[in-house]
């Protein structure tokens, strides 16, 4: 197998553990041999940066990221290279039908480097906290619109059925928005357009490379354009068959070292 020139990598169910907040002794050792080598390795996920760095600084490196699933891509030293958001007239108009049809759901507004939300004390709030170590303020989503901080993701959370069903009408209502759910309780909308392939374009575009340069490591649904789109790609052992399928190779779960079984095994570290 050729050697990549750049290694992107998904981060819940991909480079972290189960727990969402802890990276294995064996991953951790991954990156820094893969970096030894001068390849970059990109960190890509539905995270905002705040909720990334915490990961790298536990590691001690700094490397390049991917947020809100494409919609922000940062260098190694913090350079923006794509900042796409939410136009304000569609986030308006998503903000209302959610209001109106969806009240019971914790809405969570994303602008760039910091997390608006309208009730801190909301448990789902303060779990998403605890896992990610970012921290919520509480904005006005309307006044926060009328003066141009425009949405880079808004995050809808509450149970699997709500979940289902925003993510179906809010879809069919709002094409010009990207509507997903990340996880049975989680629901992500963004502008239509951004995804991780979008992410990893602009990336390759930074360092002048190409798709066929890149290895991609994913998990889940959310992974799949990025994973179609890398010249090498490669599923987790905990992913779905459908993820498995759709990818070039298939390592060990996330649990069990997946990433750095996969370098190992093809003498890549």
């Amino acid at each position: 197998m050729k050697t990549p020139k750049i290694i992107f990598s998904d981060i819940d169910g991909t480079f972290l553990r189960d727990d969402h907040m802890t990276v294995s002794h064996r991953t951790a050792e991954a990156v820094h041999a893969v970096l030894a080598q001068g390849i970059p390795f990109v960190l890509v996920s539905a995270r905002m940066p705040e909720a990334i760095y915490p990961i790298t600084d536990g590691i001690g490196v700094k490397i390049p990221v991917i947020s809100y699933s494409g919609g922000l891509a940062l260098t190694d030293a913090g350079e923006t290279i794509l900042d796409e958001r939410i136009d304000a007239g569609a986030a308006s108009m998503v903000l209302s039908a959610i209001d109106e049809k969806f009240p019971v759901m914790a809405v969570n507004y994303y602008a760039g480097r910091r997390w608006y939300v309208r009730d801190k004390d909301d448990p789902r709030v303060q779990y998403e906290e605890h896992i990610t170590h970012a921290t919520a303020e509480i904005g006005n989503f309307d006044m926060l619109l009328s003066i141009n901080t425009l949405p880079s993701k808004l995050l809808l959370m509450g149970a699997p059925e709500p979940c289902k069903r925003a993510e179906h009408d809010l879809a069919e209502r709002f094409p010009m928005l990207h509507v997903v759910r990340s996880s049975d309780t989680l629901v992500e909308i963004m502008q239509a357009g951004v995804s991780k392939e979008s992410g990893l374009r602009a990336m390759l575009d930074h360092y002048g490379l190409t798709a066929k340069d890149a290895l991609a490591f994913g998990d889940n649904y959310n992974d799949l354009e990025m994973l179609q789109f890398a010249g090498t790609s490669v599923a987790m052992g905990n992913a779905p068959e459908a993820i498995k399928k759709a990818a070039s190779h298939v390592t060990k779960s996330n649990e069990e070292d997946g990433i750095w079984a996969f370098l190992k095994e093809h003498k890549m570290i």
